[in-house]
């Protein structure tokens, strides 16, 4: 028989064993000690039950811990505590609508728990009701600022596509915790998603101050050096981030990019070709495959690399156009035309006509090649004259084809 125990005292006397075991993570020891004291005292100690739910939790058993939380619960319905881990377990187990449920319950007892409002808000968040899901989070950093919240928070922003709110939110967010790596890159990947390089340049540089091994963070600068054409620069970039991670396909289509802008092309396709084997669903890098194979006169290969990319992304126009140029060198010129066709319904681009009038040009159909020419002239007149300068190769081309039409 257990030892009579009216007010809990002896039964929670081994509580501070388990807490210190727990916490120096010596998991195999304190669930020997919990097992110890659920037997002695018939299941009923509410604390063992709680940290073996946690330790169930993070050995990836959540439905276990799911139940064990409930127990917790159970005995004690008035800790608050028990309630979120429960509404947590639910979450990640995806019960979200029943997650709520619970959160709901938790806040009769206390209303002014940011945590709660905080996971209310990650519910709400993935059941893509995204306005409570802002208010949920709002709340939350009313009660008390964390980082996280601020990050959730901007993320709904950032699904809603509303960027430049998002940006406000971290940017609040930096206010409070102006050396947290993670928030900089966000804002510098946001940045760089309005084309606003060089702001979006200058948060990155200031996140690798405070963490200069962060992969993501790299990759986003590496991919600003890059588009400067600082292919060599762009490389040591990626170089530290390849120790860290190897398997990034995103990492190997920008290296392979940077030997493409450096014209070693057998490395940039072993470079792409790698990206592709850790990402075969990733249009861009099919699409990249095809610049590079159309560059080195590998036509078929570059008409099954730019179909490839079609096929995962129908919707970006100069997939079509490079189709066309690769089927005009295959001398397909029906599909050819169709292509271009194709690029031209999505987007008014100088380039596609300019690429189309060349083809008809070269196929004896002068009086459409003049048409698309003139249509060419008309969109290249609109353009800035740093826009014009920075392709020569449009220059001379326009040039050319403007003596053979006239």
């Amino acid at each position: 028989m257990p030892p009579s125990d009216s007010t809990g005292a002896v039964r929670e006397r081994a509580n501070w064993l388990i807490h210190v075991l727990y916490i120096h993570q010596d998991y195999d020891e304190c669930l020997k000690k919990i097992e110890e004291q659920l037997k002695e005292y018939n299941g009923l100690c509410e604390y063992p039950i709680y940290v073996k739910a946690l330790i169930k939790r993070q050995r990836g058993e959540i439905q276990d811990s799911l139940q064990l939380f409930q127990a917790a619960t159970c005995l004690n319905p008035n800790n608050i505590n028990n309630l979120k881990q429960v509404g947590r377990s639910l979450y990640l187990l995806g019960k979200h609508k029943a997650a709520l449920d619970v959160y709901r319950e938790a806040m009769r007892l206390n209303e002014e728990d940011w945590e709660v409002w905080h996971n209310q808000g990650l519910c709400h968040m993935y059941l893509k009701q995204h306005e409570r899901a802002i208010d949920c989070f709002k709340q939350a950093n009313s009660i008390q600022q964390h980082d996280a919240t601020y990050m959730q928070l901007g993320k709904v922003y950032t699904l809603q596509e509303d960027f430049r709110t998002a940006i406000e939110v971290y940017l609040e967010a930096l206010d409070f915790s102006p050396d947290n790596p993670e928030m900089l890159t966000t804002v510098g990947l946001l940045y760089l998603r309005l084309g606003e390089n060089y702001r979006a340049f200058d948060f990155l540089g200031n996140s690798l101050t405070h963490d200069p091994k962060n992969p993501k963070t790299i990759l986003a600068a590496g991919s600003i050096i890059q588009d400067h054409s600082d292919m060599d620069v762009a490389l040591v970039k990626y170089r530290v981030a390849a120790v860290a991670t190897p398997n990034s396909a995103q990492l190997w289509n920008n290296i392979g990019m940077c030997f493409f802008g450096k014209q070693r092309y057998v490395a940039a396709i072993a470079c792409l070709k790698r990206a592709l084997y850790l990402d075969p669903f990733e249009w861009i890098i099919s699409y990249n495959l095809g610049l590079v194979h159309l560059n080195t006169g590998q036509y078929a290969s570059a008409f099954h690399f730019f179909s490839s990319s079609i096929n995962l992304k129908p919707d970006f126009p100069s997939s079509y156009m490079y189709l066309a140029i690769t089927l005009s060198r295959l001398d397909d010129f029906e599909n050819a035309c169709s292509a271009y066709e194709k690029a031209i319904e999505m987007e008014d681009d100088h380039l596609f006509e300019l690429n189309f009038a060349i083809t008809l040009y070269n196929n004896d159909e002068i009086d459409m090649a003049r048409e698309h020419f003139n249509r060419f002239e008309a969109l290249y007149q609109k353009l800035d004259d740093e826009t014009k300068n920075s392709d020569p190769d449009i220059a001379e081309q326009r040039q050319a084809l403007s003596s053979l039409l006239s």
